[in-house]
């Protein structure tokens, strides 16, 4: 049985990765989330927490295996420093962490300067919480994902880290696909920093906008 926890329970990412291993029965969930009412799952346990309450996230951590997280917001760097110190303290290694694109300034061509112009301000914490996480003793997973669409379809492939980033645009649930496999297979991607973009979707923005 392998314990998971997903912070960020809430997030439109973590509902897809919940409905794709909410039948393995070697997987026991834990979903935190600051508002419990957003969610309810019979077959998980659900937490009201915020990451940054090192009582609420220290209780949810104990035990676990596996934790993705889905977190956002401008201090998504103390977030993530609070997350790295819960895990260090439980002993717990594995995490998957989503940021965003453009962290390393890795997006080539008019995208890049669209993407700079257009979410570039907002970049620095993530950074910071990515820059965290690689420093850390953690087996750690970083994904930079494009812009998202709400499509219904599972269409990704990766660039690692010092590789220009491709394309401009992919799934939620393309994204929650690549998580799933994670969790369903901890040893994939340890120590990744991966890009994440739907093939074909090369443009000066992402198609849907």
């Amino acid at each position: 049985m392998t314990n998971v926890l997903i912070l960020g329970a809430g997030g439109q990412i973590a509902r897809w990765v919940i409905q794709m291993i909410a039948d393995d029965r070697n997987i026991r969930l834990t979903l935190f989330l600051r508002n419990a009412r957003r969610l309810s799952d019979e077959n998980a346990r659900v937490v009201e927490g915020d990451v940054l309450d090192r009582s609420s996230l220290d209780a949810a951590m104990r035990g676990q295996d596996v934790v993705y997280a889905n977190l956002t917001g401008d201090d998504i760097d103390a977030q993530a420093k609070s997350v790295i110190e819960s895990m260090q303290a439980a002993g717990v290694k594995r995490l998957v962490f989503v940021t965003s694109l453009g962290i390393y300034d890795e997006v080539p061509g008019t995208f890049g300067e669209w993407n700079r112009r257009e979410i570039g301000a907002y970049l620095p914490p993530f950074r910071r919480a990515a820059d965290a996480i690689e420093a850390s003793s953690l087996d750690y997973t970083i994904l930079r994902p494009a812009w998202l669409s709400d499509a219904d379809e599972v269409d990704y492939a990766t660039t690692t880290r010092g590789q220009p980033f491709e394309g401009t645009e992919v799934s939620r649930k393309s994204v929650a696909a690549l998580i799933a496999q994670i969790i369903a297979s901890p040893s994939l991607y340890v120590g990744g920093n991966l890009g994440v973009h739907k093939p074909g979707s090369d443009g000066d923005k992402p198609a849907f906008l």
